[in-house]
């Protein structure tokens, strides 16, 4: 197992490398860069990507090191813009060096876990990633906990009464469940308990009070869950229907194996043929869907969900960064995120090993 360990760990510096390669060259092929967005900012057409997120003006996007009222009477007294203007803010934003040497540059630092400042935040991005984390961890990891506490069960119960009444309506569940997707739940829980139209029971905006400092920590604990529950429960309800099917068909493919045949001819109780032998194979094609599940809703699938509950996550800093081409903040969020679904999926395989002790990648 050192020996398969060793090389998936050798094997993520090239896979790391080639996904940041790739969507570099995607990111930085876009129009509409820092640069362009400034200058129509001076120009008067509204980008958003200075006011929306510092709430300052393009003055103050542009920095210190340009004066703002030098830079916009220049521009403004100009039919087109000034070639040093251009150059002065492509020197401050990174532009003036070819983009195989950015490139190489970004990615030198990146060895040694320096992000880079934000473009239009002032703050460096392992900074803004920590804020953020919290938020984007606690959507994920609860999320997907309950997920897989609701769909094991329910799947492998479904298996067992195949056809019955049990089965046919809690298909129908799972038939909304797949259909309706998160935000439209969240929506629906904010209108019915967030004081959209009806109840106001739970809280819309934040992960914690404002006064949690001087709660105890048990207040915490309760505050906590109280700003958690509407989200995570939207993401429940939006995630488990997939989960569910899959464990439902793992279990149905194994129960009718011979082995299980075997096991009951042998006097075996239900519940040991079941426990005993069907769950150790059947489970472990769900396990493999664990790092990817944790990823997706850690990273995407909470995006729009954060929106609604005003919820400021990894998400969100994502898709404001991307809008904004804030450059440092889109390639370093994305550094972190790839690393960490790396390291999420070598979990997973290692979990392969804990549920059948009969695997052995290194034998492989």
């Amino acid at each position: 197992m050192t020996a398969y360990l060793l090389r998936r760990v050798l094997l993520m510096i090239p896979t790391l490398f080639g996904i940041m390669v790739l969507n570099f060259i995607i990111v930085q092929s876009a129009p509409g860069g820092p640069v362009e967005q400034v200058i129509a900012r001076l120009q008067g057409h509204d980008t958003g990507a200075a006011d929306r997120i510092t709430g300052g003006s393009a003055q103050e996007v542009i920095g210190a090191d340009l004066q703002g009222s030098e830079v916009d009477a220049r521009y403004r007294g100009a039919r087109g813009v000034d070639p040093e203007l251009i150059r002065e803010l492509e020197a401050l934003y990174g532009f003036d060096k070819p983009a195989h040497v950015r490139f190489v540059d970004m990615m030198m630092r990146y060895l040694h876990f320096d992000f880079g400042e934000s473009f239009y935040r002032d703050r460096h991005v392992a900074d803004l990633v920590m804020d953020k984390l919290p938020v984007s961890i606690s959507l994920g990891l609860w999320s997907t906990l309950f997920i897989y506490a609701i769909s094991i069960p329910l799947g492998i119960r479904k298996a067992v009464h195949d056809g019955s009444r049990f089965d046919v309506w809690s298909s129908t569940i799972i038939v909304v469940g797949n259909a309706v997707p998160a935000f439209l739940f969240a929506v629906l829980l904010v209108v019915l308990f967030a004081g959209g139209h009806y109840l106001q029971w739970f809280p819309l905006r934040g992960l914690t009070s404002a006064d949690t400092e001087q709660l105890t920590w048990a207040a915490r604990l309760v505050d906590y869950g109280w700003h958690l529950c509407l989200p995570v429960l939207s993401l429940t309800i939006g995630g488990f229907a997939g989960l569910t099917l899959l464990t439902k068909n793992s279990f149905l493919d194994e129960i009718g194996k011979q082995y299980v045949v075997t096991a009951r001819a042998k006097g075996l109780t239900e519940g040991r043929v079941l426990y005993g032998h069907v769950f150790r194979n059947a489970m472990l094609i769900v396990i493999a869907g664990f790092p990817t599940a944790f990823v997706h809703i850690l990273f995407t699938g909470a995006l729009l969900t954060e929106i609604i509950f005003s919820l400021d996550g990894l998400g969100l800093l994502g898709y404001e960064s991307a809008v904004n081409r804030d450059y440092p903040v889109v390639f370093g969020t994305l550094y972190f995120f790839t690393f960490l679904g790396l390291v999420l999926h070598l979990i997973g395989d290692l979990m392969y090993t804990l549920v059948d002790r009969r695997i052995d990648f290194e034998a492989r």
